[in-house]
């Protein structure tokens, strides 16, 4: 789990895809229990910085209009 957040709203999944743009990437990622697909979209060097990488297992985290993504 993440460091601790005030966002209750945390989904567990696995990245299936990233699609990297100029500035931003797609990420898509499978939700855990229901195999559900959700999709968030950050900047090249929050994927840089998370070295995030297809199969990593990550947390959407979800406050108001935002997704963010986390990685332990």
């Amino acid at each position: 789990m993440p460091a601790k957040l005030s966002a209750r709203n945390r989904l567990k999944g696995k990245i299936t895809s990233i699609k990297k743009g100029g500035v931003v990437a797609g990420i898509q990622m499978k939700l855990d229990g229901s195999g559900d697909t959700i999709t968030s979209v950050i900047t090249l060097d929050a994927v840089d910085d998370l070295n995030l990488k297809v199969g990593d297992q990550v947390y959407a985290i979800i406050k108001s209009t935002e997704v963010m993504i986390s990685k332990e």
